[in-house]
């Protein structure tokens, strides 16, 4: 599953994929996803180390992305060292730390939890349900508290 989440703790958009596919090819259709429904381009994208790569980054910031935090796997030069110890950088990685969170969350409150129905189209179902009754709750803190 690929969950695509904006600021506030809203999950945007959310695939299941197929198999166990590399992460790295999942970050161009979620930002395209982003830029059909909300006219415009993020000003921030973070995500794991799975997700990185030379050509990602540059897709990312080709599309008008200003702050694109990627982190490198494994041993890095001084000079890929350099963006990621910025404190945006290290914010960012926070944010999507943030995410593991929503997902964990999501599944302790049960809209993600033991999946009930049957097959594909029913798991399909059930992340849709759990996903849009996350985004409800999340809201209605966001109402009761401002």
């Amino acid at each position: 599953m690929w969950l695509e989440e904006v600021e506030g703790g809203i999950v945007s958009g959310y695939r299941i994929l197929q198999g166990n596919p590399s992460e790295e090819k999942e970050l161009l259709p979620s930002l395209e996803n982003h830029l059909r429904r909300f006219g415009r381009p993020p000003w921030l994208v973070a995500a794991e180390r799975g997700v990185y790569s030379p050509a990602n980054e540059e897709a990312a910031r080709g599309m008008g992305i200003q702050r694109v935090a990627l982190p490198k796997k494994g041993a890095k030069n001084e000079e890929r060292q350099r963006p990621e110890r910025q404190g945006w950088f290290r914010r960012a990685r926070r944010f999507r730390a943030g995410i593991e969170g929503r997902i964990s969350v999501m599944k302790r409150r049960g809209y993600l939890g033991r999946c009930r129905d049957k097959g594909e189209e029913g798991f399909g179902r059930w992340v849709g349900w759990g996903v849009l009754t996350s985004n409800l709750h999340v809201i209605a803190r966001a109402e009761a508290a401002g």
